[in-house]
């Protein structure tokens, strides 16, 4: 059956490239894997990390590929298609080629966005499996970070009803007097639920729990879900999770999961998350899938991990990072590849007309809502308006040492002209370009990119960081606002500066890495503006501290760990085949 975009949804696309999907014994001879280095699950299977790592440690590494993207419209600009588009057209041309991307949360699955498998005939494969839970690792990590709140409020509640002596002789545990208006931990799901937000818990009796006020926020937000993408290996993980801050006491004192002593068990509970899954496109080009951070206050990429292993058994490895490049691209440069001591040898800018007609002055795009017919008709002049703001994402990536390859992810509604101006002004700018139509046409969609890709990873590169490691942490907030953002500066509301200058007087945050919190929907901390802004300051309201990640997280305007369910949810489109029992509507 021939697969077509424009008659299929993207669930029969899956479902029908999965009739063929390799099997298990197909993956581990393709792959160059030993009989125990893949665990079987289900259709699926998981890598053996530590396995694979130790008998491939001498083997030179792959090529480095990471996909970025321009300020994207609410809809995003298709990252995720863009590089199941590379991995298949690099398999079209024979080349040994794999990827690893992040694992999707319920919430935008069962809500406006749809899943994160890409679309068309660039689709991750088996979709069902991928966007409903995969083998367990959000769930895992809804687990382990419950436990933690577990052990707070019951700590809590005991210490309320019971004196030092009781506490000791029933217990062994000490007072850790823990002042019920800093708990810094929620609860976490993964579903938006805007009624979960705020709330109280404890209600009743002595006996129901210590009352207070608390609150969820969804599970891919969790500070475990972090530390998964930037880990080294399960003794690392182990290490951060004892240093999770939950709480202060009443003196101000952290109130660790150390402290609490259920480090171990959340260890227990995560252990199986340390092994990357393995999926594939529709043409069946290896790519796993592990760790699904926030892009928007924790890292936003895949993890170390699966780069560390794929960059082992592939010749070309492709990753894939959260929203734009001031947001996913800079924290790929400054701290993955730091954390990593890996190199990238190519970034992949993806753009499409529709992004530039934004930022040139179109009107607002609302996600579930039909397109203006500005976007669906010739428009160059709002086509060239907006190409500043790819100029701009052009020159961060310049900013780190690699010269960038524009994909111009074609949509049937571009015309030549519109993309002769992009593609001339992006060779212009000194990034090679290809026109991509990997959505329709899969990997022949995809050739020119590919190519484009190769030849760029034959370039020599001067990869470097923004800044060094012993800058301080308002320098390096100038440094991302000014060069990354565009901002004048930076402005620091005074509780804001008052915690920074402690942190930095504080010699154990040196190492800590600086995890920016703005919107994804334009360069500034205001979505609505749009291009390039100029003449700005940057404010900074806050700093958030994830010390099992050990990440500070300096805040840019409003953050929201726990995401609403819109109106019209993607929830009410799906559904099961009853005869079959293959689920239907996923997009």
């Amino acid at each position: 059956m021939k697969l077509d975009p424009t008659k299929m949804k993207d669930w029969q696309i899956a479902e029908s490239a999965e009739e063929k999907m390799p099997a298990m014994e197909e993956w581990r001879q393709r792959m160059g894997l030993e009989r125990d280095e893949l665990l079987a699950y289900g259709r699926i299977a998981r890598l053996d990390f530590l396995k694979v790592i130790d008998r491939l440690k001498d083997k030179p590494d792959g090529k480095y590929i990471e996909v970025t993207a321009i300020t994207p419209t609410p809809l995003g600009e298709g990252k995720t298609t863009t590089t199941m588009g590379i991995l298949e057209g690099m398999g079209k041309r024979g080349l040994n080629v794999g990827g690893c991307i992040r694992q999707p949360s319920g919430g935008p699955t069962m809500n406006i966005k749809g899943t994160a498998a890409g679309g068309g005939i660039a689709l991750l494969i088996p979709m069902t499996e991928f966007s409903m839970g995969l083998t367990g690792d959000i769930n895992d990590i809804m687990n382990a970070h419950n436990l933690a709140m577990v052990a707070l409020t019951a700590r809590m509640q005991h210490e309320r009803n019971y004196d030092d002596e009781q506490l000791e002789r029933l217990s062994k545990m000490r007072r850790l007097d823990i002042d019920p208006t800093r708990v810094e931990m929620g609860w976490v799901m993964d579903f938006c639920a805007q009624s979960l937000r705020n709330i109280i818990i404890g209600l009743g009796g002595r006996m129901d729990g210590f009352m207070m006020q608390s609150k969820f926020g969804i599970a891919v937000s969790s500070e475990l879900m972090a530390m998964l993408s930037i880990v080294t290996d399960l003794k690392d993980l182990r290490k951060r999770m004892d240093e999770i801050t939950v709480a202060f006491d009443k003196k101000g004192n952290a109130i660790t999961t150390g402290d609490l002593e259920v480090g171990g068990a959340m260890t227990a509970w995560m252990r199986n998350t340390i092994n990357p899954t393995l999926c594939c496109t529709v043409e069946y080009q290896p790519c796993m899938v592990h760790a699904g951070p926030f892009a928007n206050i924790a890292v936003g990429q895949s993890s170390i991990i699966g780069d560390r292993i794929g960059l082992k058994l592939f010749d070309y490895h492709v990753t894939e990072s959260g929203f734009g490049a001031d947001i996913g691209f800079e924290k790929f440069w400054n701290v993955k590849c730091r954390y990593s001591g890996l190199k990238p040898h190519v970034s992949v800018l993806t753009a499409t007309i529709r992004a530039l007609k934004m930022h040139g002055g179109g009107p607002k795009v609302v996600a579930g809502i039909d397109l203006p017919d500005e976007y669906k008709y010739e428009n160059v002049g709002l086509v060239e308006k907006g190409l500043p703001n790819l100029l701009h994402h052009i020159n961060t990536v310049r900013s780190s040492g690699i010269n960038p390859v524009v994909c111009i992810n074609s949509f049937h509604t571009d015309t030549e002209e519109e993309i002769a101006l992009v593609r001339k002004a992006a060779e212009g700018a000194g990034a090679r370009c290809a026109v991509s139509s990997h959505w329709a046409d899969g990997g022949d969609g995809a050739l020119e990119l590919a190519d484009a890709v190769k030849d760029a990873c034959e370039q020599e590169t001067e990869f470097k960081f923004l800044y060094p490691l012993k800058m301080k942490l308002r320098e390096r907030v100038e440094k991302i606002a000014k060069v990354v953002y565009g901002a004048d500066g930076v402005s620091w509301a005074p509780d804001a500066e008052a915690k920074a200058k402690s942190l930095e007087s504080d010699r154990k945050y040196d190492d800590y890495a600086t995890m920016m919190v703005k919107t994804h929907l334009s360069l500034t901390h205001d979505p609505a503006l749009k291009g390039v802004p100029k003449g700005w300051t940057l404010p900074i309201r806050d700093i958030l501290i994830y010390s099992g990640a050990k990440f500070l997280c300096p805040c840019a305007g409003a953050i929201s760990l726990m995401p609403g369910t819109s109106s019209n949810p993607a929830f009410r489109k799906v559904d099961v085949d009853v005869n079959t029992g293959k689920v239907q509507g996923l997009f």
